[in-house]
């Protein structure tokens, strides 16, 4: 029995020696030296899978270091019927509700304006507004949209999330669910925070239709994939005003080419995926204990609907 990390050679010692800090009888390899096709059980890989997967005839299991597994189940040779996990370890998450919280924060305190007035040597004089009159929505209520949810809520802000299905994350965040009810989930929104897996319905959700439900000035902070955004309609929405300032974490085309609009844009913040980064120190534990469920052939923690694609 061994397992097979084939995704970043650049993290395969790290995560490595995390899982060998568990148990140190681990038969760990690396892509593409496996050796014996057949003594493959478990499979780690990134983004998408490096190569035809289904060239292992005992594979139990396939493990994403990533949150989002939309790439993988794009990737060619996956073997039919192996069941996938995708990565939601407590340092994910921690970083992500960070990543937000932080550029939240930034609006509440007005950041941007005070930058601006430093860059000109200028005392504004201000009054940064009070959490509880900023609301704030949650595109995607899983377990990353849930902790912001509750950790924004915690610290005053009026929160709402939007989901596929109702979701009850806690008594103060308004919940709402399906598509017929995106116009009330965007009305009266001050930020819109896009946390959803990609799926074929959620792809270009952040469009012009989605856009004219806001109010003007709406701040967007897209931390989730770049194939949500509709580019050259956030692009519109900033030059009318509907969207008056974007934080954007992910994009159609990564690295950004040093070309696009987005890096020379005022009210546009690039930033390099960099939002939550799964940690070999966190996320080993939870891959090593799918590792055992797949032996035992008992279901993975955070296992993927290929349907559903998350």
């Amino acid at each position: 029995m061994a397992i097979l990390y084939a995704a970043e050679a650049e993290e395969a010692a790290q995560w490595r020696e995390s899982l060998l800090a568990l148990d140190s009888q681990l038969d760990i390899r690396q892509w593409p030296e496996w050796g014996a096709a057949e003594e493959i059980d478990f499979v780690i890989v990134g983004g998408k899978a490096p190569g035809d997967l289904s060239v292992f005839p005992r594979l139990r299991a396939i493990q994403s270091t990533w949150a989002g597994v939309n790439h993988l189940l794009r990737s060619p040779g996956l073997p039919a019927g192996v069941p996938i996990a995708r990565m939601v370890d407590r340092g994910l998450t921690t970083s992500m509700s960070e990543f937000v919280a932080y550029h939240v924060l930034d609006e509440l305190r007005e950041g941007p304006m005070l930058r601006a007035a430093q860059a000109k040597g200028e005392w504004p004089a201000t009054m940064p507004r009070q959490a509880v009159s900023i609301t704030v929505g949650i595109l995607g209520l899983g377990t990353l949209g849930s902790d912001i949810a509750r950790k924004l809520s915690d610290l005053g802000f009026a929160v709402r999330g939007w989901s596929r299905s109702p979701k009850d994350v806690g008594p103060k965040i308004r919940s709402f669910a399906g598509s017929d009810s995106l116009p009330d989930f965007c009305h009266g929104l001050d930020i819109l925070v896009c946390l959803l897996p990609l799926t074929a319905e959620t792809e270009g959700l952040l469009d012009a239709r989605l856009f004219a439900l806001l109010g003007d000035g709406t701040v967007l902070i897209n931390a989730a994939r770049g194939a949500h955004l509709v580019e050259p309609d956030l692009l519109a929405a900033l030059a009318s005003g509907r969207i008056r300032r974007a934080v954007l974490d992910v994009f159609r085309t990564e690295p950004l080419p040093s070309d696009h609009p987005f890096w020379r844009h005022p009210g546009i913040i690039v930033s390099p995926h960099v939002a939550a980064i799964t940690r070999a120190g966190t996320g080993a534990e939870d891959i090593y204990g799918n590792y055992r469920r797949a032996l035992a052939g008992e279901r993975l923690l955070n296992q993927v609907d290929p349907k559903k694609g998350y």
